[in-house]
């Protein structure tokens, strides 16, 4: 009795204490998510996805709205603002289970995909028509959105930086591939050895 008397009187700091470390670690969460669309913030996407690739069966996914400025331009920001949060949860529901996706930057998106089935062609190739898709607070708006990616198991020893540098690559070359045809969503993959970074090209990671 007289153990649990002198207990009592720490019960209230301890109790504080480990309510402020759940607060604190709420208030962590929300910083590494990005405000508009809810996905993690680029250092969030990038300390994740570096575990991820890991995994043979990793691939790794760059995205990004065609002609977002014009966008902007012509039905002002808050349609585009309604198109990138629309993006982003399309993506992320695309990439589960086990896989991650986050907001870069602007209108480019990044995701991690582990294929279990051997089927993330078919996967990314269904994403891209379910990511071109009008945005229901905003049907006026019609865009497409292009992919690039890479298999892990394709390229192994490669770090997240260099496999993102990969389907950054494969991206940039499905958007030339696409510009003088239909306004489809486009799938680009990048199999050679090419790793260069295009021009203008912020790292990652």
């Amino acid at each position: 009795m007289n153990t649990l008397a002198a207990l009592l009187p720490a019960v209230p700091p301890v109790i504080g204490w480990a309510v402020h470390a759940r607060w604190l670690y709420g208030r962590l969460t929300t910083a590494r998510r990005d405000p508009l669309t809810g996905l993690w913030t680029r250092d969030a996407f990038a300390h994740r996805a570096r575990h991820l690739v890991r995994d043979p069966r990793a691939t790794v996914v760059l995205a990004d709205i065609d002609h977002f400025k014009q966008i902007n331009d012509t039905h002002g920001h808050a349609a585009g603002d309604a198109l990138l949060a629309t993006v982003a949860a399309r993506l992320a529901h695309g990439t589960t289970p086990g896989g991650v996706a986050g907001r870069l930057g602007g209108d480019e998106f990044a995701a991690v995909v582990i294929d279990r089935d051997g089927t993330v062609a078919d996967q990314l190739d269904t994403l891209t028509r379910v990511l071109a898709r009008p945005v229901d607070t905003a049907p006026e708006v019609h865009t497409t959105v292009s992919l690039g990616w890479v298999r892990a198991a394709d390229h192994p020893g490669e770090d997240l930086s260099a496999l993102l540098r990969r389907a950054d690559e494969a991206m940039y070359v499905a958007k030339r591939s696409g510009r003088s045809g239909p306004r489809r969503a486009r799938l680009g993959r990048l199999l050679g050895s090419v790793a260069g970074r295009r021009p203008g090209r912020r790292g990652a990671a």
